[in-house]
């Protein structure tokens, strides 16, 4: 191999694993990432509206009051709100409960009380509608503690706010209620709770609302105590637009890659070029060696024992083969018959010489060689002379292409 082919190979393969090296590099890529915190979503994301029904009971100190489960109660309501971040939120929205207590009755009654409300220490029965609007601030605990997860399904939030309200209350004539009326009652009630939320989805959930509501006495038309308002509410929560989060986008890098084993490995790859270069130098400074053209070997050599000329059925298969290669080279071939001079009289030896050849010739016309391409001769002394321990080698036929 030339020089310049061996520097060339060693250049394209430098070249290819440069070639490799440049596919495998990593691209830095964008994502999302939580810990570094959040960003604050656009003023049209994060919105909701939350419709709730369940029931509340009015808790007052009245001297004379219904039993617990007599001022069990409806409410619902109806709220539209945005979270601001993923932990504070507000809402607003109407507000409905009813109570059912005692009213103090005395000459300001503008109304009749039948018999069957009840009157006692100058008390009657009373239901009263609370209407109004209310409003929160919201606290997301789960958010807070636990940090936001945008596939979390359950979510725990505290609230606190206030509500205006205005009353309605059933008014009677005579013995017949007379419908529900103006009670002349506004008040103010401070409201505290706990969400509970499940999400169905990103954008709907269902879940439950612990309020209390708290009042002066005019929430139950009480004359002496403030009362309190325990409701339970079943809530669905539809968030509208963008509901998740936004996390900062940065960049991800991949790590740098070890060159140290590619710096050894081009250490290696040129000290392997040196040692090429000087192999190369060392074969074109070498003189050249005088060919010595050597007799051309027989193309086969037919063996037989001591004192015997006939082919066994080994010799014949090789003559077979034999006999095919020298009809397809159409060139002639000379046999030579050999016997060792150590063994046998020289008469004997000259009889084995001659039959030998003969027999192996046989074989060969018989295996479709022509005759005219075979010629026999007995040759003179052993065909090697190595001594006496190898005198098999000199009982032979050999069959030679004529020059």
């Amino acid at each position: 191999m030339k020089k310049s082919a061996i520097l060339a190979f060693a250049a394209a393969m430098m070249l290819g694993q440069n070639v490799v090296a440049q596919n495998n590099v990593k691209e830095v890529t964008y994502v999302e990432d939580a810990t570094q915190g959040y960003l604050i979503n656009n003023f049209s994301s994060n919105w909701f509206i939350t419709g709730q029904a369940g029931v509340a009971n009015a808790m007052t100190k009245d001297e004379y009051r219904p039993g617990f489960g007599d001022r069990f109660a409806p409410a619902a309501g109806i709220y539209v709100g945005k979270y601001f971040t993923p932990i504070i939120g507000v809402r607003a929205g109407f507000d409905w409960f009813q109570t059912k207590g005692y009213a103090a009755g005395g000459a300001g009654v503008q109304y009749d009380v039948p018999a069957e409300s009840g009157f006692y220490g100058g008390y009657y029965k009373t239901k009263l509608n609370n209407l109004g609007a209310a409003g929160d601030v919201i606290i997301n605990l789960t958010n807070w503690w636990c940090g936001y997860n945008p596939d979390r399904v359950f979510n725990a939030s505290v609230y606190a706010g206030l509500g205006g309200y205005f009353t309605t209350e059933k008014q009677y004539k005579g013995n017949k209620a007379d419908g529900w009326h103006n009670a002349h009652n506004q008040f103010l009630a401070a409201r505290a709770g706990l969400l509970l939320d499940f999400n169905l989805s990103r954008n709907f959930a269902l879940g439950l609302d612990l309020r209390a509501v708290g009042a002066d006495k005019g929430m139950t038309m009480s004359s002496n105590h403030v009362s309190v308002n325990g409701e339970v509410l079943v809530s669905a929560t539809y968030k509208f637009n963008k509901a998740n989060w936004t996390a900062p986008i940065v960049a991800v890098v991949p790590e740098i890659e070890d060159c140290e084993p590619i710096k050894a490995r081009l250490q290696a790859a040129n000290a392997r070029i040196e040692d090429l270069e000087a192999q190369l130098k060392a074969c074109l400074n070498r003189p050249v060696e005088k060919v010595v053209e050597t007799a051309k070997a027989p193309l086969a050599t037919i063996y037989f024992t001591i004192g015997n000329s006939t082919l066994n059925s080994v010799d014949r298969k090789v003559l077979g083969a034999v006999a095919e290669q020298i009809k397809a080279s159409g060139k002639n071939y000379t046999l030579t018959g050999w016997a060792d001079t150590y063994t046998g009289t020289d008469a004997i030896n000259a009889r084995l010489r001659v039959n030998r050849a003969k027999n192996v010739e046989k074989a060969l016309i018989k295996n479709g060689v022509p005759a005219s391409q075979l010629s026999t001769k007995s040759g003179e002394g052993n065909l090697n002379d190595l001594g006496i321990k190898y005198v098999a080698l000199d009982r032979c036929v050999t069959i030679e292409e004529n020059k």
